[in-house]
């Protein structure tokens, strides 16, 4: 797989500097240790409170450094990709951050971040610091396991645990609160890819229909293999399992987590789906969905829950400096407002009436351009995708099929009915443009008995979010002469300059508008445009009626 990246060995350091270039002035700091310990502070730190230190491997942002700044963490220590910070680099921070009030760890529980955070500890201790670890275990995926992963519910302990030492609390009780909140903390994963690491071969387990489901934020493998199905199944599978780890009542909050490839638009539908189900009727607090605890660009995402009580919901509301955490919102019904009625004249709910001239002359119309589907066809065909033929008599039929409703005897109404009719009938930019035609033909009308300065109105606002003019090769080759005639000289004028204008299309080697713009130009020379060649026969049919 492809990634951006310049030199493997220097990815973690560079990706790092990166966040603290676009993280405000004044905010964060790194130890000049770089590049061999990589440690990310708060700037503005002066260790009067509780100091609260994380990290692990990179490859998670935006965690751990992402979540430093007053509210959360103080300092975030990061190794290699997937790898932990060595015990020099933990103790390092600790000695950068730590004050009298002493410090409170939040490791996730893996071999070694655990070992590696324990022993700092240890060391630190021994220093004179006064030092407290807690241990998130969140993840459920494997049922009976003495140790349970740390995964993305350590971000509620890093949010609980940070808001108690920013109230100026002793160690001894943030440390209580960040310890009752893992405890209180089920989590569950899903991808559908395995992730790739930046200068490493990739080969993906999975086969095309196959995701994994109980997987942690390193790339190994999920618990199990399950296969591809719509993801209103796969999260009933995921919050039935949640769902069985919670205690009976309550209240929880939520975190919906994108492991760092699914695009927004899918985490919206997971997220609906979550809330869709079962589970959804026991959370009061929802953060995401985002990506907040990634593993690089792994196709899946995760959920979490903890219990929620008083305290841990001022703790999770509480704002906070780092913009990598998503402020919590309540969980909420969708609100629905009306949408305002357009007005009769508008929308075609105007009273049908009859207008026999009216009648007659749009029947003509519509049949007339039904009977040359197959000609329009075949000359879009040779300059086009060779369906011109079949989308204006699609619009044609559409008309006849709601004659009887259309307000004949008002010519404003009749207009913007059709233009309404075409728009979602014909389809494609041609229905668009022709509804245009119309809708603004209409308003014209209905502020002045008009019908050929209506329908100038009409081709301005068409040609005008259009784009195309007289010259380009298009149907306004044709419509434009013959409206301009319409005006001055009358409905056989007005055919006389459509059919000229069509005929000038075939002289014009070079489209600038629509399909024919992609075709060369010897394959244009002779070749009429089929929508000017529409407009021309459509004039013809009017000056012998009207």
């Amino acid at each position: 797989m492809k990634h951006f990246f310049n030199r493997r060995e220097n990815i973690v350091t560079e990706a790092l500097d990166g966040l603290l270039l676009t993280t405000g002035e004044g905010r964060l700091a790194r130890l000049d240790t770089f590049p061999d310990i990589k440690v990310i502070l708060r700037a503005d730190w002066d260790k009067s409170k509780v100091a609260i230190v994380s990290g692990g491997g990179a490859g998670h942002e935006p965690s751990h450094a992402g979540f430093v700044g007053k509210g959360m963490l103080t300092a975030a220590v990061s190794g290699e990709i997937f790898a932990s910070p060595s015990v020099d680099a933990v103790l390092t921070a600790i000695r950068a951050v730590t004050g009298p009030m002493g410090v409170l760890l939040i490791v996730k529980n893996y071999t070694g971040d655990r070992l590696n955070f324990g022993l700092a500890a240890e060391k630190a201790r021994a220093e004179g610091f006064d030092v407290e670890m807690v241990i998130v275990a969140d993840d459920i995926a494997i049922p009976d396991i003495n140790q349970p992963r740390g995964v993305a519910g350590t971000l509620f302990v890093h949010k609980i645990a940070g808001y108690h030492a920013e109230a100026g609390a002793d160690l001894k009780t943030v440390a209580a609160h960040a310890a009752s909140a893992a405890a209180d903390i089920v989590s569950l994963g899903m991808s559908l890819s395995t992730c790739s690491v930046p200068g490493q071969a990739h080969e993906s387990r999975l086969g095309a229909d196959e995701g994994e489901l109980g997987l942690g934020i390193h790339g190994e493998p999920g618990v199990e293999r399950i296969a591809l199905q719509p993801v209103a199944d796969i999260v009933a599978t995921m919050t039935t399992r949640l769902s069985a780890k919670l205690r009976d009542g309550g209240k929880y909050a939520l975190l919906i987590n994108n492991l760092g490839a699914v695009p927004p638009l899918e985490m919206a539908v997971i997220a609906n789906a979550v809330f869709s189900s079962t589970l959804g009727n026991h959370v009061r607090l929802i953060v995401g969905p985002a990506p907040m605890m990634t593993a690089l660009n792994m196709n899946g995402f995760s959920l979490s829950l903890i219990r929620l009580d008083e305290g841990r919901e001022k703790a999770l509301a509480a704002p906070v400096v780092p913009h990598a955490w998503i402020p919590v919102v309540e969980r909420h019904a969708i609100t629905v407002v009306a949408a305002p009625q357009t007005p009769a004249a508008v929308d075609g709910r105007a009273a049908a009436s009859n207008h026999e001239q009216t009648r007659r002359l749009i029947s003509a119309l519509c049949d007339h351009l039904i009977s040359l589907e197959d000609e329009l066809n075949r000359l879009d065909g040779r300059v086009g995708d060779g369906d011109t033929g079949s989308t204006v008599a699609t619009g044609a039929r559409s008309i006849l099929a709601r004659m009887d409703r259309l307000p004949l005897n008002q010519p404003a109404s009749t207009l913007a009915v059709i233009g309404d009719t075409l728009g979602t009938s014909m389809g494609g930019s041609s229905g668009v443009l022709m509804s245009i035609f119309f809708t603004a033909a209409a308003k014209a009308m209905a502020e002045k008995q008009d019908i050929a300065a209506a329908l100038l109105a009409g081709l301005d606002r068409m040609t005008f979010y259009g784009g195309a003019g007289i010259g380009d090769r298009t149907m306004v080759d044709a419509l434009a002469p013959a409206l301009k005639a319409l005006a001055t000289d009358g409905a056989v004028a007005a055919a006389t300059a459509a059919a000229a204008g069509a005929e000038a299309t075939k002289t014009m080697t070079k489209a600038k508008a629509g399909r024919a713009s992609y075709v060369g130009e010897r394959d244009l020379v002779g070749v009429a445009d089929p929508g000017a060649v529409a407009v021309a026969r459509a004039f013809e049919v009017a000056a012998r009626l009207v």
